[in-house]
């Protein structure tokens, strides 16, 4: 489906040179002389490399339909995690890599989403946060409570995160899975 440059999103796919890209981000400039550009800040979906392109805003381009489906995670047999269509109850496998860095924190169980271009997976998106429970934690430093510092905690899937003094051993929270970043504790 063919839209102008100015109604590009972060977000979309596009078929740019024969390859997909996902926009990160989308900038109008407005220079003094000449027309108006749009800047977009892309990755390639399947190398991970990242380029700046310039399109004119009243310059075609070529967006793709990306399919999504809920999924949900069900095991991890070395670098293959496998997933099952919520709706089909097919199962497929993919790489570890292609859900990346947040991939520490999936549950059995868990909810994902899963883009694909025509059968292609894409991508995997697992929800904001989770609930974990931490395993191990340093102790309270007498006096460190009064000022804003955190103190490394070991989560039960081995991650680390950094947590408020006040946070034991044995506590659940809620973490981002985005960047493993402390948010809150967790409600029973």
């Amino acid at each position: 489906m063919k839209i102008s440059a100015i109604q590009i999103r972060p977000g979309s796919v596009l078929d740019h040179n024969s390859k997909l890209w996902i926009v990160m981000k989308s900038e109008i400039y407005n220079p003094g002389k000449g027309a108006s550009v749009v800047q977009v800040e892309m990755r390639d979906l399947k190398s991970g490399n990242k380029t700046n392109e310039r399109f004119r805003t009243q310059e075609m381009v070529e967006r793709v339909r990306i399919d999504e489906a809920e999924f949900s995670y069900l095991f991890a047999n070395g670098d293959e995690l496998t997933f099952m269509n919520q709706e089909t109850f097919e199962q497929i496998n993919l790489p570890r890599d292609l859900v990346g860095e947040p991939g520490r924190f999936l549950q059995d169980g868990m909810n994902v989403t899963i883009e694909s271009y025509e059968g292609t997976p894409l991508s995997v998106t697992l929800p904001d946060s989770v609930d974990v429970t931490i395993v191990e934690a340093d102790p309270v430093v007498k006096g460190q409570t009064a000022s804003s510092s955190y103190k490394p905690a070991v989560l039960e899937n081995g991650a680390r995160v950094m947590v408020p003094p006040h946070i034991g051993s044995g506590t659940r929270i809620v973490v981002k899975t985005a960047d493993g970043a402390y948010v809150e504790r967790a409600k029973d």
